[in-house]
């Protein structure tokens, strides 16, 4: 449990020794001791901890009185508190105070150690958690990335290749291509997979808060860090942390993540030491780093520290092969959820859908199975149930215009342009009475005239 503070406080010398002695064989915690209660007071305010330790009996400030000013502190703290006079009384005390739990003098070591580390586990957790709300983890199955082209069987055979190893990826790709999903995969099949699997979205997250999110923070660090907060790379620790955008990342914040790669160290902010954090990062991006080194947007030593192993994904238009095993996967997943029967796809709805070229990818295909499934009620998607943007630039290539929809569109923008210049004549020029006629906003009726660049002047009178 790297990490970790425990605090422990009694007026007994020997008895802080044999404390120390016995909770330091708990692998990565850090253990401070103090004889005087109000000194402990200081040591509770200067940092945060993760387990006080007092005897309830103390000279001064005896432990329960310790405990509220430390529950003050950090709410969430647990306090073992300990007591060579148990009685009922005292225990209910205690309870009644915020202690997570007492142990009566003397004590066998391995109950203090077990004890110890339960609460340590439970503190770890808690931190966890709270990180973890808004960012619930997907079930991912590797069955989520579909394709029996060429293009992707070599991406599945670097997946392989790459999760056997702990070497650090780049994957690369157009937006919507399943750069996530290339990353999930290859967390699920290497040896980490038990660990936590943490995305972040590098250009989602405000600039300002930025360190504290990779690194977390100590109480007090800034306005507002009222208690201690697990960062996402310390949360990644023996699992995999997954650098979406990582373009978008500050200079500032670039420096500091190349030197935690580099020494798979940390320090939170505010914070006096350094962790040591064992993870895997991969990062991804559909940006060019190339030309972002060039424009000195991006620094060339962290893209050549995480460029380890580059995974490159290619667009959809690329792979239009896949198109049907896509749709196929995608209507029988979200017929399901929706609630359909079998849902088929006909032969011609099928071509338009291979003829587009898809600058969404794999996410804008998704999206439109998803959106024709909400609205059908066949059990058959046709080419009408696609949407008509799809359907006109499917099939009006330079070559051939003359499908439904490209026409419908050209009829449609002649009969605007000459009823807008038909009301215009009427009307003289004059946009108040013209937009009274057609029955729209002022600001409707400009816009369109703007649209068929109309100009006023010529109808004026």
């Amino acid at each position: 449990m790297p990490g970790l503070r425990v605090l422990v406080v009694d007026d007994e010398i020997g008895m802080l020794e044999v404390c120390r002695d016995t909770l330091c064989t708990i692998n990565g915690v850090e253990i401070d001791v103090e004889s005087r209660s109000d000194l402990a007071v200081s040591k509770l305010e200067q940092r945060s901890w993760d387990l006080l330790i007092a005897d309830i009996r103390m000279p001064g400030i005896d432990g329960l009185a310790l405990l509220e000013i430390a529950r003050r502190q950090d709410p969430e703290l647990p306090v073992l508190m300990m007591t060579a006079y148990p009685t009922v009384d005292t225990a209910v005390d205690s309870m009644k105070h915020g202690a997570a739990d007492y142990i009566v003098k003397p004590f066998l070591p391995d109950d203090l150690r077990a004890t110890a580390r339960r609460l340590l586990t439970e503190r770890r957790l808690r931190d966890e958690n709270e990180l973890l709300s808004g960012r619930v983890e997907r079930h991912y199955a590797f069955g989520d990335i579909v394709g029996g082209s060429m293009a992707m069987r070599v991406v599945f055979d670097a997946i392989e290749r790459v999760a056997a190893t702990d070497v650090d990826v780049l994957v690369t790709g157009e937006t919507g291509t399943g750069k996530e999903l290339v990353a999930r995969s290859i967390h699920q099949r290497g040896r980490r997979r038990q660990g936590h699997f943490v995305p972040v979205d590098c250009g989602a997250i405000p600039a300002d808060l930025l360190e504290s999110e990779f690194f977390g923070h100590e109480r007090g660090a800034f306005t507002g860090a009222s208690a201690r907060r697990l960062g996402l790379v310390e949360f990644a620790a023996h699992g995999t942390l997954f650098l979406d955008e990582i373009d978008h990342l500050s200079a500032s914040l670039q420096s500091k993540l190349l030197r935690a790669l580099q020494e798979r160290r940390i320090r939170r902010v505010g914070g006096s030491e350094e962790l040591d954090v064992d993870l895997r990062v991969i990062a991804a991006t559909s940006a060019n780093l190339e030309e972002e080194i060039r424009k000195q947007t991006f620094r060339s030593d962290l893209y050549y520290r995480i460029n380890v192993v580059r995974i490159e994904l290619p667009p959809l238009r690329q792979r239009c092969d896949d198109i049907p095993e896509l749709v196929a996967h995608f209507v029988e997943r979200y017929a399901q959820e929706i609630g359909h029967d079998t849902v088929e796809v006909d032969r011609e709805a099928l071509e338009v859908l291979m003829s587009y070229s898809w600058p969404g990818n794999v996410r804008e295909l998704q999206n439109v199975i998803k959106r024709v499934l909400v609205f059908s009620r066949r059990p058959d998607i046709r080419v009408e149930d696609l949407p008509d943007e799809i359907v006109a630039a499917a099939g009006s290539s330079p070559a051939d215009m003359r499908g439904y929809f490209a026409l419908r569109e050209q009829h449609s923008n002649a009969f605007e342009r000459a009823y807008l210049e038909q009301l215009l004549r009427v009307h003289g020029g004059d946009v108040a009475a013209a937009a009274a006629e057609a029955r729209l906003p002022r600001g409707t009726l400009y816009r369109l005239l703007k649209k068929h660049d109309i100009s006023l002047t010529e109808h004026r009178l």
